[in-house]
């Protein structure tokens, strides 16, 4: 019989289970940390009715958000409405060229308590602002499968909040957002590690006690004979 190949584990799709509604979906904030106050502003923003933002709040608060995926450039999950078919949403935003990314790796692994917060799910704002992580109202497109034409609807609005309480939790499904995911940071972070470190022991050990460096490769100097003892006669 043969076996089973184990699920492959997809880095660039995360889905996340519909999350428990909040007790005070009015009062209740949808983020703590700063990345996740960011995103709900970028929101708020951009939102042209401020009484669909409310009802899309409410929504967000009372449970009828279903289960969120993530993808790269994309947030997407069914959302319920006055209707007994929930409505498909989605929130598109822009993702990082391949040099904003660089700019983004060649920072964190300049620093290695850079490295422990972004393992500790905490994003040090000189990381952010490195490669335009977090969104500005601008890069933020709602788009929803319901016939309101509101921008956002209360849905999109919805999906929005909702979606801050996920990045309150786990800041790389932003990162995942912005096209990269946490296996290829993690992984890509480690070999600039590995490799800035392997670059320090050969500069070390091509320097001798008294402080010169010579060229890799390059034979020592000749040291000069001692002086010879004279000779009695």
């Amino acid at each position: 019989m043969t076996p089973r190949t184990p699920p492959r584990y997809d880095d660039r799709r995360r889905t996340f289970p519909a999350m428990e509604p909040l007790r005070d979906a009015k009062g209740e904030e949808f983020a703590s940390s700063w990345w996740g106050n960011t995103w709900v502003e970028a929101l708020e923003d951009m939102a042209l009715d401020r009484a669909r933002l409310a009802r899309g709040r409410a929504y967000a608060g009372r449970g009828h958000v279903d289960a969120i995926t993530v993808t790269p450039g994309r947030v997407m999950a069914y959302v319920h409405g006055s209707r007994p078919r929930p409505y498909r949403t989605e929130i598109r935003l822009r993702t990082l060229s391949d040099a904003d990314w660089d700019d983004f790796l060649a920072a964190a692994a300049a620093r290695p308590d850079h490295i422990a917060a972004l393992l500790d799910k905490d994003v040090p704002h000189a990381l952010a602002t490195a490669a335009d992580l977090l969104p500005t109202p601008g890069d933020l497109i709602p788009d929803c499968s319901c016939p309101d034409d509101g921008y956002p609807c209360k849905h999109a609005a919805a999906l929005c909040y909702q979606t801050a309480r996920l990045l309150d939790e786990d800041p790389f499904v932003l990162f995942l957002m912005r096209g990269m995911g946490e296996r290829d940071i993690l992984a890509s972070l480690s070999h600039r590690n590995a490799t800035r470190s392997a670059a320090e022991r050969t500069t070390a050990a091509t320097a001798t006690p008294g402080g010169w460096r010579r060229r890799p490769g390059a034979p020592l100097p000749r040291r000069g004979r001692p002086p010879r003892p004279p000779q009695r006669r």
